[in-house]
């Protein structure tokens, strides 16, 4: 079948209408966001939203305000991909400075400690870094979304309190040492979902009998995205035109978020079934797991389940009108 996953949607345009409230938009699909340093993900999501007039949208996992870089933004239909997107890995380039610790863990709270970094070269670093490759425990930050008795840790902190969290276990894929300068190191992390770059930067320094925190994060790729397909919220801006607002281009059609899943084209009659949420029976459907599916034309219809070689059942379906 033909790829569809990288395509952008076909573009339309609308022209504003002054004096009116706005005018929201079945827009479907994802648009693949540079965050700029200093605004929270869920303010760079309303912009987006705002700017395509998209009626609903989501992101795949927060980015600190502090962080810039790759936030996958589901517009539409797309959003019931999202869960999808937010168990996939991550990867981020990080630059931490030794020598001092902040509550925050990174360069916008106060600090906390200081210790002498004055021993730790590159070498040790190094070693450091390989200590943390493959599976490992991380006590989450207070300065965190995680909710526990139902409170945010990060408005527990706020208010000066902290509490137990217990360790979570995670996949450090990668852990590269990219340079060090002075005080300062740059590393780049591939990580499963979950992991706190913030930590495991204070978890390589205690190591090494010091101590750091983050003063700059930029995510990379986020599963199959990458910085090179971003765009930021000012190209978007700049892409008005004689009061004329383009999508072509920045968005991408929404299975590009699952474009490692298997593919299965199925037929009127299977569509038909699929789309009533009735299973198929489908001699092509051999592997089992998670699987895309499509219709003629190469239309996407959402998402199956091969639990049984040969029986596909319908697992997330979008809409046949978007």
């Amino acid at each position: 079948m033909a790829e569809h996953s990288t395509a952008p949607v076909a573009g339309h345009s609308v022209r504003p209408q002054e004096g009116r409230a706005t005018r929201w938009l079945d827009v479907t699909g994802i648009v693949i966001l540079d965050k700029r340093s200093g605004v929270t993900s869920n303010r760079a999501l309303q912009e987006v939203r705002r700017h395509f007039r998209a009626r609903k949208a989501g992101h795949t996992g927060s980015l600190d305000p502090l962080a810039t870089g790759v936030l996958p933004i589901c517009l539409g239909e797309a959003t019931k991909l999202s869960g999808m997107l937010l168990d996939s890995d991550k990867t981020y380039e990080v630059t931490a400075r030794l020598g001092a610790s902040t509550d925050t863990g990174d360069a916008t709270g106060e600090v906390t400690g200081r210790a002498d970094w004055s021993k730790v070269d590159a070498d040790h670093l190094h070693d450091a870094h390989a200590q943390f490759l493959g599976q490992i425990e991380q006590v989450p930050p207070m300065y965190s979304a995680i909710k526990q008795d139902g409170q945010r840790l990060y408005k527990l902190a706020r208010e000066g309190k902290s509490v137990e969290r217990p360790p979570r276990t995670l996949q450090i894929h990668e852990l590269e040492l990219l340079g060090i300068d002075g005080p300062e190191f740059r590393s780049r992390v591939r990580c499963s979902k979950g992991t706190y770059i913030r930590t495991l930067v204070e978890d390589i320094a205690k190591s090494l009998g010091s101590l750091a925190h983050v003063t700059q994060l930029r995510r990379i790729a986020a599963g199959p995205f990458s910085i090179d397909q971003s765009v930021t919220i000012e190209q978007l801006r700049d892409s008005h035109q004689e009061n004329t607002l383009e999508t072509d281009g920045y968005i991408l059609n929404a299975d590009a978020a699952v474009s490692g899943y298997p593919a299965i084209e199925c037929d009127p009659d299977e569509t038909h079934r699929i789309l009533r949420g009735q299973r198929i029976c489908c001699d092509r459907a051999t592997e089992i797991g998670v699987v895309r599916l499509y219709g003629p034309e190469g239309r996407f219809l959402g998402m199956g389940s091969v639990a049984d070689p040969g029986v596909v059942m319908p697992k997330r379906l979008f809409r046949t009108d978007c």
